[in-house]
């Protein structure tokens, strides 16, 4: 057999789903792979019933079906603040993680340099991998996560050509501050770098901290590429609806790309979501509550514990520190959870580029019933350590 691909050796199969997997085989509850146990809102689910009957169901226009891109459009300027074109401005993808590679491919070439905030989330590594180009980490540092600002300089100093930015970012929960925003805007500016940002999270931010868009900065719209999806703020994750949005020249490109790696997203479900993307601040506000509220239940039972973890300011995952429990490391740990305690969860060390295996990450985007039966479980390990 001819040698296959070797810029896959840089990376493994994604951790997290296999995580569900070993979830599945044990029956454990799954803490680990992001997505809710609960339903959608009813108006989007009724709309799905009547888009079965009434379709669309062929193809769509290849960026976008038209009545979605202006909805979007509508929805993001309200909170983005920023003027924007559904014609040339979007581009709908099949999730966020398409919406990633897309931008990733639209500005990148091979042997060009992106910076990466570790920990991070694992998809980015592999895109840049994918797209040709070499990761360069700078550390987000515990307990805050915040950057060391002269690290940061020496890695735009290497003239890369983007950085990644996940805003709330997984796996911690970290929402940026309008501070260090203007000083990466200030680097990208002064080193003409990209800024690529994923914000899925971006309606998952628990007060006082407030989500600012990064392309909303001054002078960052023609540099900003922002990937976003509806799978966590509506509750589908599985209908992988994403979308990319910036300014024409960068969107033009990545029309390009998506054409020829996906063709389109889903024609009848961009039918069905137009209601999501109609609703008003009472549904935003709504949801910054729910998680609020799993967000207490879930830390509150790790505190009964005595589990310790970084509480998270955005998104719905939780770093757990392991290292009095005496493990070998994270990975094993994992094992042993999902296997005899019957909670799934992701080592922490495919989050960092850093030798770091003492943490876990879980996630609370669960049902009521759900969180306390996983915490129920999770007593056995107060008792065991």
């Amino acid at each position: 057999m001819a040698e296959l691909s070797n810029r896959l050796d840089w990376f493994s199969e994604s951790t997290i789903r296999k995580m569900t997997r070993i979830a599945d085989q044990y029956g454990a509850i799954n803490l680990s792979q992001g997505f809710p146990d609960f339903d959608p809102p009813k108006d989007i689910l009724n709309s799905l019933k009547e888009v079965a009957e009434k379709g669309p169901h062929q193809y769509e226009i290849t960026w976008g079906s038209k009545i979605f891109r202006e909805k979007l459009a509508e929805k993001q300027k309200k909170f983005m603040r920023i003027e924007i074109n559904p014609e040339e401005n979007i581009v709908v993808t099949c999730g966020s993680t398409e919406a990633m590679m897309v931008s990733m491919m639209a500005v990148c070439n091979p042997g060009d340099k992106v910076i990466v905030f570790s920990p991070f989330y694992e998809n980015y590594v592999a895109d840049t991998i994918l797209s040709g180009a070499e990761p360069v980490y700078v550390a987000l540092k515990p307990p805050s996560f915040g950057f060391d600002k002269e690290e940061l300089r020496r890695a735009f100093e290497q003239n890369p050509k983007a950085l990644i930015l996940c805003n709330p970012s997984n796996p911690v929960g970290k929402v940026f501050t309008r501070d260090e925003l203007l000083y990466i805007a200030s680097l990208a500016e002064e080193f003409d770098t990209f800024v690529i940002t994923d914000e899925v999270y971006e309606h998952i931010v628990f007060p006082p901290n407030e989500h600012i868009y990064f392309a909303s900065l001054p002078g960052m719209f023609d540099r900003t590429i922002s990937c976003s999806s509806l799978s966590k703020t509506y509750s589908i994750t599985g209908w992988r609806l994403g979308y990319v949005l910036g300014n024409k020249k960068i969107i033009d490109n990545c029309k390009k790309v998506h054409d020829f790696l996906t063709v389109g997203a889903a024609a009848p479900l961009q039918k069905a979501v137009i209601p999501g993307l109609e609703f008003g601040d009472d549904y935003y506000e709504d949801l910054i509550n729910k998680y609020d509220k799993k967000r207490d239940l879930f830390l509150n039972g790790l505190d009964k514990i005595g589990l310790k973890y970084f509480k998270p300011e955005g998104a719905y995952y939780v770093l757990v520190d392991i290292s009095e429990f005496g493990a070998k490391d994270d990975i094993s740990f994992c094992e042993y959870l999902t296997r005899d305690i019957g909670v799934a969860a992701v080592p922490g060390s495919s989050f960092f580029k850093e030798d770091v295996n003492n943490y876990i990450r879980l996630h609370f985007a669960k049902k009521d019933e759900t969180l306390k039966e996983a915490l129920k479980r999770l007593e056995r390990l107060k008792v065991s350590k």
